[in-house]
């Protein structure tokens, strides 16, 4: 009778431990930390990025810069003909900062972002630049310029203009609509996440 006595007081005492220590789990446990998401939790978020590239151009065109004054004569002396060519790449993005509080809607399962219409960011040169510069003989003696500068702000500034072709910007804003819908998504993964451009 005694070993029956042992074992059901062992069996007893193991039962009364993990009871207590089952209770003292969920007792005891530390609260979970959930985010609560807000239009300002979001907007903080995507500001962190600053501006947002979506879509890279690579434009290889030439340009013809020719200074002449109309005289045959005086062009012979003074004219200048420079022809430039390079590869420029440009940025096109849209620049988070400009996303404010009015811009971010919190509903109950559903988000709501406007974001601004994409933009040119940068464009710059990534290789060297060709320059063949043709000048009068009085300014290659007076005023010799090789026409690098010149011929890199022309190449520059075609290249943006080919960059603002409304479907080069269109297919920014597009991907800037997915990449800003995934960076709420981290942020927010319980909510549909819908992103509109602003008028």
């Amino acid at each position: 009778m005694k070993p029956l006595k042992i074992a059901l007081s062992i069996i007893f005492l193991a039962i009364f431990f993990a009871a207590g220590a089952v209770a003292g789990y969920f007792l005891l446990k530390p609260p979970s930390d959930k985010t609560v998401v807000t239009a300002q939790v979001i907007l903080t978020a995507l500001r962190d990025q600053g501006f947002l590239v979506t879509q890279t151009y690579i434009f290889d065109e030439p340009v013809t810069i020719e200074k002449t004054s109309g005289s045959a004569f005086k062009d012979f002396f003074f004219g200048q003909t420079i022809t430039a060519r390079g590869t420029m790449e440009a940025n096109l993005g849209i620049d988070l900062s400009r996303v404010t509080f009015e811009d971010v809607l919190v509903e109950n399962d559903k988000i709501i972002v406007k974001i601004p219409q994409a933009k040119v960011f940068n464009v710059r040169l990534i290789g060297p630049l060709d320059v063949k510069n043709t000048q009068g003989i009085l300014k290659r003696l007076l005023e010799n310029e090789e026409g690098y500068n010149e011929a890199q702000a022309e190449l520059t500034k075609a290249a943006e203009q080919a960059a603002l072709r409304p479907e080069f910007i269109d297919r920014a804003t597009n991907s800037a609509k997915e990449e800003v819908a995934r960076l709420v998504g981290y942020v927010a993964r319980d909510k549909t996440v819908e992103v509109q451009v602003k008028k």
